[in-house]
């Protein structure tokens, strides 16, 4: 039996599928994250060979095989290469895996277009020019110091920018800036005079936070965030959605900024009047938040789809390696 293996393999999770030329996935597994960028490579390349293994469970007679990775620039270093090499080899997949970028599985995941546009917006954002299905230039996608506009994490920067501006402007500390003060704090607050107040709502501050300990709320906020792994920044994101959602000024033009910058990342991609497909990708984008609907919005004219499974996506993929263009696209199991 001629099978095929698709692969999503992001910075939590991996997961794998084994697929027959019908479309039939015949096997799936699952392994922990694989991000070269954010785990050891040689542990990355163990965890998707492992997860190939078990979904293929002892059938050998694979034709093509696609690894969508997330962090998959890592593999431009020859050493980090050799790693995953060596994995397809000890799995007896040698010279058969192709190993992609996640966001390229993702678009082949929504559409059979061969060119089109992925924006990928999840706790970092890229949006990629897709050519005969392959990425071939980007915009955005420099990580959180140089760039990442739109993101989980650069919507947790603006939100504590907003509040440090709050408590310089002096207003009351309600709605978004008492949520940041909590989620920063916990539900205990500190003030500059070794005060503590509990309480189990977010404008528990207002009992703290006075005109004269602004300035050390705003200092102990910043030492705080400094002090943390900056993609940190990115659990402030949801609060900044609740806060839109309940109508305050700051969060609603936090996330109409967003939603400009992320469009504008993705038309950077495009030709002018192109009418190619654009995916959306990622929890920004196609979770429950407020800033994919304005995406979408904004792309209004366009074919705008939003990425279903990675995985199905990477197995299509090589299914068009191994078959051509007519191959079956895999179903979810």
């Amino acid at each position: 039996m001629n099978l095929v293996v698709g692969v999503d393999a992001g910075g939590t999770s991996t997961r794998a599928i084994a697929v027959d030329a019908t479309g039939a996935v015949l096997g799936s597994a699952t392994a922990g994250g694989a991000n070269p960028n954010s785990h050891p490579p040689a542990e990355a390349a163990a965890r998707i060979a492992s997860a190939i293994e078990r979904a293929l469970g002892g059938r050998t007679d694979v034709r093509a095989a696609v690894v969508g990775l997330a962090g998959v620039s890592k593999l431009s270093d020859p050493a980090v290469a050799a790693v995953f090499t060596e994995a397809w080899r000890r799995i007896g997949l040698a010279g058969v895996v192709r190993t992609v970028a996640d966001a390229e599985v993702a678009y082949a995941s929504a559409t059979s277009a061969p060119d089109g546009t992925v924006l990928v917006a999840g706790t970092g954002s890229i949006a990629g020019r897709i050519r005969k299905r392959r990425m071939t230039a980007t915009a955005g996608g420099c990580g959180w110091l140089l760039g990442d506009e739109g993101s989980a994490f650069w919507l947790g920067r603006e939100a504590v920018r907003s509040t440090l501006e709050a408590l310089g402007r002096g207003p009351a500390l309600t709605g978004l800036p008492a949520a940041v003060l909590a989620e920063a704090f916990g539900p205990s607050f500190v003030d500059s005079r070794d005060q503590v107040a509990t309480s189990d709502n977010h404008d528990f501050p207002n009992s703290l936070v006075t005109e004269a300990n602004r300035l050390a709320t705003a200092r102990a906020l910043i030492t705080k965030v400094n002090a943390e792994a900056p993609i940190r920044l990115a659990r402030f994101a949801p609060l900044v959605s609740a806060a839109a959602a309940a109508g305050e000024p700051a969060a609603t033009e936090i996330v109409a900024r967003a939603a400009d910058l992320l469009i504008a990342t993705a038309l950077a991609t495009r030709d002018p009047g192109e009418k190619t497909p654009v995916v959306l990708v990622g929890s920004v984008l196609t979770g429950t938040g407020p800033v994919g609907p304005l995406v979408q919005a904004g792309l209004a004219g366009l074919d705008v789809l939003t990425s279903s499974d990675g995985v199905l996506g990477a197995a299509w993929l090589a299914a068009v390696d191994a078959w051509g263009e007519t191959a079956a696209r895999p179903s979810a199991r």
